[in-house]
């Protein structure tokens, strides 16, 4: 049985084959009728709509738990849930804050667990991102892509991403605000080398869910990080843009991207659905070593 907590807990080869398997127009009921518990201890708007869409496509009963009804480490601990929910469906998402409650929950679910995001990873965020990528471009080996703003958990997931792809990331943060150097990614201080030349340009906003009391000082912390037209022009001639959203016009990126001919991120929104039943449909059946 596979969890899947972030992206490189794939290979290659098993990442093209989810990214196959959410192409396809002919989904099995995989789920056989059974549930699926989706855990939100952080609100959610395209994680859960994206998720009880890929469940029920797959022949799945999604059921959506909020934390004030569930508790997790509160009421009841994640171990407990894990166990129970292991019982009852056959499938378990979380959107936690601290990624050890998932760690927690897999040493004990006898069932696949999911991470929907915690403040470390947002793997599920990145699978749609190289969905969208390929989509554009077809192979992603060799492709570039180029990250500008936070160095946050959407941030670590794309390299971690692009490093089992075979892509070329960069990344362009304030100083203070870089991710973790995982040896293969290209960091960086400057946007426009960040995104000299590349395939993909991706921004995040600057303050995620639970900073917002440091916005203002992280508005100034990246002044010069927004994407706009004249960033955009140091990218290649075929380049798109990327944004996981909710996005912040103005701060991040100028609506000039956000709504112009580049972008692809409502393309990328959607793909959130179908690399989210992609990755279901996989750990349902070659993930639990069947070949359904």
């Amino acid at each position: 049985m596979r969890h899947f907590l972030e992206v490189d807990d794939l290979s290659a080869d098993e990442l093209t084959a989810v990214l196959d398997l959410a192409e396809r127009a002919d989904p099995p009921a995989v789920f056989a009728g059974r549930g699926a518990a989706l855990l939100f201890e952080k609100p959610s708007n395209r994680t859960r709509v994206s998720m009880e869409m890929a469940v029920t496509q797959l022949g799945g009963h999604p059921i959506s738990l909020r934390n004030e009804e569930v508790g997790i480490d509160t009421r009841e601990t994640a171990e407990d849930l894990a166990r129970i929910y292991s019982g009852m469906c056959a499938l378990i998402g979380a959107r936690v804050f601290e990624h050890s409650k998932l760690e927690r929950m897999t040493t004990v679910a006898t069932v696949p667990v999911v991470n929907l995001l915690s403040d470390d990873a947002h793997p599920v965020q990145a699978l749609a991102d190289l969905l969208t990528i390929r989509q554009r471009f077809g192979a992603l080996a060799g492709r570039s892509l180029a990250y500008v703003g936070d160095g946050n958990n959407v941030c670590r997931s794309i390299m971690a991403a692009a490093a089992v792809a075979g892509m070329e990331m960069r990344v362009a943060t304030p100083a203070g605000y870089e991710p973790p150097a995982d040896g293969r990614s290209t960091l960086t201080h400057d946007p426009a080398e960040a995104v000299a030349g590349a395939d993909a340009v991706y921004t995040d906003v600057w303050a995620s869910m639970g900073q917002e009391e440091d916005a203002a000082r992280r508005r100034a912390d990246f002044a010069g990080f927004t994407v706009d037209d004249a960033l955009m022009a140091h990218a290649g001639a075929e380049a798109v843009f990327l944004h996981c959203l909710p996005a912040h016009r103005g701060e991040e990126v100028a609506t000039s991207v956000l709504e112009g001919p580049q972008s692809a991120v409502w393309q990328q929104a959607t793909n959130r659905m179908h690399a989210q039943r992609g990755l279901l449909w996989w750990l349902l059946t070659t993930g639990l070593g069947t070949s359904r």
